[in-house]
């Protein structure tokens, strides 16, 4: 017999699942949090969910935010469970299973827009922060600046007071508090970008200049975007893991969330109106969080970039079962050690080696059984910010790209849509269509796909050494097949 879950059903509950002890009612909303996805609620969230269970910081509940019009659903199933989800851990050792109680309330912004822009605006709201993926910063990817030309940046700036993006509601907020003479809230980024406070700072100040120059340089010279490093592997939701929580650990929970046992949290420790203790739950709190998120990303993200379309085109749909394919096996090792490592800086109580070790077995895990078209969801917008400065790198000191512009042309063969047996791969990434229809224009020309200025910048397309690694890949993947392709340039 399965329990809905809700609050009030907490004690029917097996005794070995761990569930919230403390009074959820005296939890404070100081947090507003942008993008309740997956990753928010089985990594921050799970972080202040401790802090709770031990007894501290009780204002910093999360208040969760949606924006687009297909988070109704989370709204719907976080509304009739009282903010509450089952989280299980999966790992070699078996499944294990929690109910996280940090998110406290959800607003669902198409539903009421005054209401979400009352609450940031609030002085009660101390931090707001975000996973609203790297195409959510509007970075025109060909210069680096604010997109300032896309649609959903100028429907904001016609109307600042009935926003629809992001930004438009940070803004708005923000500029609200600034006229009733009230701080900013720190804005912090939990997104996949290299210095995402900068990041965020860099773009949102440029769209307030659009905005009000006055207000711009209020927001210049108070607001506080703090960098963050965020890592924990966690595959989308499916009807497959919703069957598992109901059978195996009886509860009716209409948006779970799957996960490893490993997560890692290093956080720039500037924050002018307080913050959680979240060192005291595993949390790093260091004065500069680049070692270890340009470590995290050139690694981990860019790995799972070269295992993902190769793993796609050679049929394989999981992460684990394309890891037991010794060669991608080996193209992500030898990518890692000859290509990427020589590139990063000494990282304070890291040790490569056993970090680069560990991602090996993190990927490996058969228990998260994560999915290549989730990972493929980020080729537009993470081959920039995973891949392209690596390869960018060694161009300029004449070092090895043969691997990184494998990743590269690997992308762009599967951009065709077709895998070696003729069956359709999933493309779930946002720019697909107008990627997928330059691909097929293309061909096997890899400099009409490099030429895309949306993804790569002038210099890397008009780079001789890059344009014929690239090319040489390519054709090889069109003239030979992706195994051959991808044993030979092992070898």
């Amino acid at each position: 017999m399965t329990t809905q879950l809700k609050a009030a059903n907490l004690n029917l509950l097996d005794p070995s699942i761990q569930v919230p002890k403390y009074d959820r009612q005296r939890i404070g909303q100081a947090i507003m949090h942008v993008g309740v996805g997956g990753f928010h609620r089985a990594h921050q969230a799970v972080y202040m969910d401790d802090l709770f269970t031990q007894g501290h910081d009780s204002q910093w509940g999360y208040c969760g935010v949606g924006l687009l019009k297909h988070d109704a659903r989370i709204r719907d199933v976080m509304h009739s469970q009282d903010c509450l989800y089952a989280l299980v851990e999966r790992s070699m050792e078996g499944d294990k299973a929690r109910i996280i109680g940090s998110i406290v309330n959800f607003l669902f912004a198409p539903d009421d827009p005054q209401k979400v822009i009352d609450q940031m605006a609030s002085p009660d709201t101390r931090i707001v922060s975000l996973t609203i993926t790297e195409g959510g910063y509007y970075i025109d990817q060909s210069t680096g600046e604010l997109d300032a030309k896309h649609p959903d940046l100028q429907y904001d700036l016609a109307h600042p007071h009935e926003p629809r993006c992001s930004f438009g509601y940070l803004l708005e907020a923000l500029d609200r508090r600034r006229n009733r003479g009230l701080p900013p809230f720190t804005l912090m980024s939990c997104d996949n970008i290299q210095s995402n406070g900068e990041v965020a700072r860099k773009m949102l100040t440029a769209f307030a200049e659009l905005r009000d120059p006055v207000f711009r340089n209020w927001l210049s010279d108070n607001c506080i975007f703090p960098n963050s490093m965020v890592d924990r592997i966690t595959p989308a939701t499916t009807d497959e893991h919703r069957t598992l929580v109901k059978e195996k650990f009886e509860i009716d929970d209409g948006w779970p969330v799957m996960t490893e046992t490993f997560k890692q949290w290093v956080i720039e420790d500037h924050f002018e109106q307080g913050r959680p203790e979240w060192e005291s739950v595993g949390a790093q709190m260091t004065s500069d969080v680049l070692p270890y998120e340009k470590m995290k990303l050139r690694l981990l993200n860019a790995s799972h970039q070269a295992l993902c379309y190769i793993g796609m085109l050679l049929g394989y749909q999981l992460v684990h079962e394309t890891m037991a394919d010794q060669d991608i096996q080996k193209l992500v090792k030898k990518m890692m050690d000859e290509e990427v490592t020589p590139l990063l800086s000494e990282v304070p109580g890291v040790d490569l080696t056993d970090y680069k070790r560990t991602l090996i077995e993190r990927f490996a895990n058969p228990a998260i059984r994560d999915q290549l078209s989730r990972i493929g969801i980020y080729g537009s917008s993470g081959i920039p910010k995973f891949v392209l400065p690596s390869i960018q790198e060694q161009l300029q000191r004449r070092g090895p790209i043969k691997l990184l512009s494998f990743v590269v042309a690997s992308w762009f063969r599967y951009l065709n849509g077709l895998d070696e047996s003729g069956k359709e791969m999933p493309m779930l990434d946002p720019m697909a269509q107008s990627l997928r229809e330059r691909a097929q224009a293309a061909g096997r020309d890899a400099g009409r796909l490099l030429a895309n200025p949306e993804v790569f910048s002038e210099e890397l397309a008009t780079s001789p050494a890059f344009v014929k690694q690239v090319s040489e890949t390519l054709n090889s993947f069109y003239e030979k097949g992706a195994r051959s392709t991808l044993v030979s340039n092992l070898a």
